[in-house]
């Protein structure tokens, strides 16, 4: 059975979408600890990161440093943090998540209340960003 990413990917569930290739894509968590706080997937469905070609392995991460400087640009904060814990979902991921302090990459801290209008502006403005 698909992942819920690779759903994602394949439009069966929206998603806040910030950027997208033919082998990466990078969207919202819906579950933000920090608005701006984003997921970068590999399209293809790998269940552990490191079992990623090396290759593809470098070029998911130069992708995914195209969207923190995008994050970084649109969202207020000092850097982006990186988080890889794979655990939640059977599809490899980064986390970039906007950071003001080290503890603002405490994955166990509670979401972000954010509306749909609100993400969807963070997005906007990610998007704007992109390069």
């Amino acid at each position: 059975m698909p992942s819920i990413f690779s759903r994602i990917v394949a439009g069966e569930i929206p998603s806040y979408k910030i950027a997208e290739d033919d082998r990466f894509y990078a969207f919202l968590d819906i579950s933000p600890k920090r608005p701006g706080h984003t997921l970068v997937i590999p399209k293809k469905e790998v269940d552990y990161l490191f079992d990623i070609d090396p290759a593809e392995l470098g070029d998911l991460f130069t992708f995914a440093q195209r969207v923190a400087k995008a994050i970084k640009k649109a969202i207020p904060c000092k850097r982006v943090g990186v988080a890889v814990l794979g655990l939640e979902v059977p599809h490899a991921h980064v986390h970039l998540i906007p950071l003001q302090k080290e503890t603002d990459m405490n994955l166990q801290q509670p979401k972000c209340d954010l509306s749909p209008d609100q993400m969807a502006d963070i997005c906007r403005s990610i998007v704007q960003q992109f390069e």
